[in-house]
């Protein structure tokens, strides 16, 4: 996608999978690399994009997206599931390229905004995303879906 004074932004691919699990680690999400390439291919077969930045090392940061259709809207929206750049990565604008990125291959996906769920106690992600012009529209909440005869409801 492009390169900016050494930092590469591309589509994160299989090989990079064991440096995305590391950095997905830091956040407290554990998962293995093996079923971390399988979830990028997936996403992205399903139409989903994973861009990784890249310096010189390890992958410093993350963001994926899905377009969602919804009833109360003429277009998509791009989803962003993931964004996370890595802790001694921070505050040197790497969140803010990788938001760019997303917000073009949103764009090319033919959604014309970016959503993304911000949990309570993520003050300093809500601060990042405020100053990067998102603005408050609700509240997501979630259920687990249940295997069919389980019996619960």
């Amino acid at each position: 996608m492009g390169n900016r004074y050494g930092l590469e932004i591309r589509a994160a691919t299989g090989p990079d999978a064991a440096g995305l699990a590391a950095l997905l680690g830091e956040t407290g999400v554990a998962v293995g690399a093996a079923d971390l390439a399988t979830r990028l291919d997936d996403l992205q077969r399903n139409g989903g994009t994973a861009l990784v930045a890249v310096e010189w090392g390890p992958p410093s940061g993350l963001v994926a997206l899905a377009p969602v259709r919804t009833l109360d809207a003429p277009r998509p929206s791009g989803l962003i599931t993931t964004l996370v750049v890595a802790t001694e990565s921070r505050r040197n604008g790497i969140g803010r390229i990788l938001l760019k990125a997303a917000g073009r291959a949103a764009r090319q996906a033919g959604c014309d905004r970016l959503l993304l769920t911000v949990g309570p106690t993520q003050d300093d992600l809500r601060a990042f995303c405020a100053a990067a012009g998102f603005t408050e529209e609700g509240r997501t909440l979630a259920r687990p879906l249940l295997k069919r005869g389980s019996g619960d409801a």
